[in-house]
């Protein structure tokens, strides 16, 4: 019986010239309203479920995320750490890190927005009300990693961590949920007045 022929799946990822290209549109997010692109959750190790709603829960994060089970090196015990529920990331990198939507999800990030992101925006304490819930922004910087490599190419994980790419917060934000709700795609993601 014949063989069906191997078949290598070749993913063409971002240059870093093409990447750096996309700086003008990203840095138009808008600064105070924006719209929430996708909720995904983490249930297992390398799963993603993209979400019609998430629940937010403070202290717990997205429900049925597994941030609750994650191990942090950032905590002296090793526990999930409390300033690091949730992730966000703008919708303007990851189009240009991959315009494939459908790939979007891998970045790991909970909540994908339009909004810009930047701290000089959303310093550390910001609210923002998502949806129903309220997050905090926090302090903890985030970064990309071995995962992020394999899935979006060493070029994006270079162009995010870069002095520019941090500044401009392009791998994200982490916040924690200080109001329980829903968040839906679509919803609107605005900084709220303390």
């Amino acid at each position: 019986m014949p063989q069906a022929p191997a078949y290598a799946i070749t993913l063409t990822h971002a240059t870093l010239d093409e990447l750096r290209a996309c700086l003008d549109e990203i840095r138009l997010a808008p600064a105070d309203r924006g719209e929430v692109a996708l909720v995904v959750r983490r249930p297992a190790v390398g799963v993603r479920e993209v979400l019609h709603e998430g629940h937010f829960v403070a202290g717990e994060g997205l429900a049925g995320d597994t941030w609750v089970q994650r191990q942090s090196t950032r905590t002296t015990d090793g526990a999930p750490h409390p300033d690091m529920q949730i992730t966000l990331m703008g919708t303007r990198a990851l189009r240009a890190i991959t315009p494939d939507e459908s790939r979007w999800p891998l970045a790991g990030d909970q909540l994908i927005v339009d909004l810009d992101l930047t701290y000089e925006n959303l310093p550390p304490g910001t609210h923002l009300q998502v949806g129903r819930a309220v997050l905090q922004v926090t302090d903890q910087p985030h970064t990309g990693c071995a995962k992020f490599i394999e899935r979006f190419g060493v070029d994006a994980m270079k162009w995010v961590n870069s002095p520019e790419g941090r500044a401009l917060n392009l791998r994200g934000i982490y916040a924690k949920v200080v109001s329980p709700g829903v968040v839906r795609p679509g919803d609107t993601i605005c900084k709220l007045a303390i």
